[in-house]
């Protein structure tokens, strides 16, 4: 791609939440290409979707020239980055922080380009260079740097010195320190003169330009995403309630799809501008159009196909859209096996049961009724489907045809009411 301003393309695409000296960086940006990193900790065994937004902007100055370095953070993640965490976050052992990074890794490479001749991405993992780092030195030649004046200044450092009961401890505090000096050796050893991060690394992030600042009288750089929040304005994150997962072993493709569909229509041309890579004048035609026909928006369906596939890949999309509109049409045919395990998964309640078990009894195991006799006339009302087939028997016993692959049936009450039931 030409290298247009591509600071001012970020903001259009309401991407960048703040950016240190903005004219500079774009004179520089438009003369040169350069080294840019964004940091990872590991402290789970996946990323989740609060993450996309970095992966991608790294992907989108990949795409004008520019080279991505993604450092993992084999030793920062045992510290735990305790900005605008309100809890002290609770320490990770070595051996489960190198497993994740693993598992990270190989998600991250879904993202960039680690082939290309000019401007590859890389990963380091910063524990290569604070594994042996000698504790004296560390802080004559680096710690000096640092006025703790200032630093208890930050936000959230101070809500946390209110509280005794949520206090900030000693390494937690140090967290800023290792992530500035994390800034310092990419710029020594890469050139890298700009750091991304979400908005919640603004202070991290300042900290390591002055402290290059002050080392090598250098300029460099730092950008703030925005961070994806739910309606109630809390960020999506692991430590936050329905995290969206990127492994589809801690978040089933059909669930991570769902999600997407489900976004408020509010949002969706938002997180259209945010994740996907067509034009801005492609999505404002949608949204005209949408506006104009008083339909059901299809962004959500366009928002939801697109990131399924990028993160999952075309099988696992084919099976989200699959389960999809079987559970809208009520046919479940052409549900694969695999299609039923994602259900049972994350994404359906579902229930035991024995094969000679009758529906009146299934009911009330399922939660549909507080009762024999509720269930009973629940079934006499016509509201109990079997498979998509009304069932007005409650002694019906289940028939092998009810089972699909031989250990699967399906009931509704009502219409979005499901269950999902494993028969043993």
């Amino acid at each position: 791609m030409k290298n247009y301003n591509i600071i001012q393309k970020l903001k259009k695409r309401l991407l960048i939440n703040q950016v240190t000296e903005e004219k500079k960086i774009i004179k520089l940006l438009s003369k040169k290409k350069i080294s840019l990193y964004c940091g990872f900790d590991p402290t789970s065994d996946s990323l989740h979707i609060g993450h996309l937004i970095p992966l991608l902007s790294l992907k989108r100055f990949q795409l004008y020239g520019h080279k991505p370095i993604i450092l993992i953070g084999g030793a920062t993640s045992l510290i735990g980055d305790p900005s605008f965490k309100i809890n002290e976050r609770k320490l990770n052992k070595q051996n489960n922080i190198n497993i994740w990074s693993i598992k990270i890794k190989k998600q991250i490479k879904k993202f960039l380009d680690f082939n290309c001749i000019l401007n590859n991405a890389i990963i380091i993992n910063n524990y290569n260079w604070f594994n042996n780092i000698n504790i004296l030195d560390f802080l004559y030649n680096i710690g000096k740097f640092f006025s703790i004046n200032q630093m208890i200044k930050k936000e959230f450092v101070k809500q946390r010195l209110k509280n005794d009961e949520k206090k900030i401890s000693y390494t937690e505090f140090s967290y800023n320190i290792l992530q500035s000096f994390d800034f310092l050796k990419l710029y020594i050893k890469y050139n890298v003169c700009l750091q991304i991060g979400g908005s919640d690394q603004w202070g991290n992030i300042v900290s390591g330009i002055n402290l290059i600042k002050n080392i090598y009288k250098k300029k460099t750089y730092g950008i703030t995403l925005t961070l994806i929040k739910q309606s109630n304005g809390i960020k999506y994150g692991k430590t936050e309630n329905k995290t969206i997962w990127l492994s589809k072993k801690k978040t089933s493709p059909y669930k991570f799809y769902q999600f997407w569909v489900n976004i408020n229509d509010n949002d969706v041309y938002k997180f259209l501008k945010l994740f996907k890579f067509i034009s801005l004048k492609k999505i404002n035609n949608l949204e005209k159009e949408e506006i104009k026909k008083k339909n059901k928006p299809k962004a959500q369906y366009i928002l939801a196909k697109e990131i399924t596939l990028m993160v999952h890949g075309k099988k696992e999309l084919n099976s989200a859209e699959r389960i999809t509109k079987c559970l809208f049409t009520g046919v479940f045919n052409n549900m694969t096996k695999l299609d039923f395990l994602q259900l049972k998964q994350d994404s359906m309640p579902f229930i035991y049961l024995e094969k000679n078990s009758n529906l009146q009894k299934s009911i009330v195991i399922a939660g549909f009724a507080s009762s024999y006799t509720v269930a009973y006339n629940i079934i006499k009302s016509n509201a109990i489907s079997v498979n998509n087939t009304k069932q007005l028997n409650p002694k019906y016993i289940f028939k092998k045809s009810d089972f699909f692959y031989g250990c699967y049936t399906i009931i509704k009450m009502g219409k979005k009411n499901f269950c999902l039931i494993l028969w043993k």
